[in-house]
């Protein structure tokens, strides 16, 4: 294996995936796979020693992490959701103005009394001395959202992993409130939810993020350079 190949970590679907192509289009850098639109390795035409791998937003922060990718592109957001070691492993290099979203604690518009996160933790007080349980938050972002909560003072929750459509889980019994990542407000509103007005958890953004195993590689500083204009 050469040892000079840098290895670049591209969202593999989505609108994550189109804009970031279009950052390496308008750097005249272009990008070609050899077995077609489903092949998930790709090459940059006129420059030999960079190789393409196609994955899902947050693998590439992993394999970042690990050093099996040199460079990548990734969310804001999926890189705070990990733990402090994985995050000291990365260098964020730049911000960029796409994929742009906030993450957010929604509850459903029955609950027309309750606006605030003091008015959560009212109702998470509630739960715990009348229904004898914890009230019970859906998301695919626990760390971030436990962090969250703590720091507001709410303790009164239990989180629910979402493996799917966050939005139905108060809906099918799964859980009361959920954090979930959302860029309108349009699907929250369409599903019966809305967001507290002190519910912003994260705002986040498409970042370019470098392994710290290989700031030093020959030929990183080059192709980041190129990535950054």
């Amino acid at each position: 294996m050469n040892e000079n190949i840098i290895k670049i970590g591209l969202p593999s679907k989505g609108r994550l995936k189109h804009d970031t192509i279009n950052i390496f289009k308008r750097n005249k850098l272009n990008i070609y796979s050899e077995r077609g639109e489903r092949d998930l390795f790709g090459y940059i035409k006129k420059i030999s020693n960079i190789k393409i791998i196609y994955l899902h937003a947050r693998e590439i922060i992993e394999q970042i992490s690990l050093g099996n990718i040199d460079v990548g592109f990734s969310g804001y957001d999926l890189f705070k959701e990990n733990e402090i070691n994985v995050q000291n492993k990365i260098l964020i290099n730049k911000k960029y103005n796409y994929g742009n979203a906030n993450l957010v604690l929604a509850i459903p518009d029955l609950w027309i009394d309750v606006q605030t996160l003091l008015d959560l933790d009212e109702v998470a007080d509630e739960f715990k001395k009348n229904k004898k349980r914890l009230l019970r938050v859906a998301t695919k972002y626990p760390n971030l959202t436990r962090q969250f909560l703590y720091s507001k003072g709410i303790t009164q929750f239990q989180l629910v992993k979402s493996l799917g459509s966050t939005e139905v889980a108060p809906f099918t019994g799964t859980a009361e409130i959920i954090s979930d990542i959302t860029s309108t407000g349009a699907t929250l509103k369409a599903n019966s939810l809305r967001i507290l007005k002190d519910g912003e958890i994260l705002k986040s953004q498409a970042c370019l993020m470098i392994s710290k195993l290989s700031s030093k590689k020959v030929g990183i500083k080059k192709i980041i350079n190129l990535l950054r204009r």
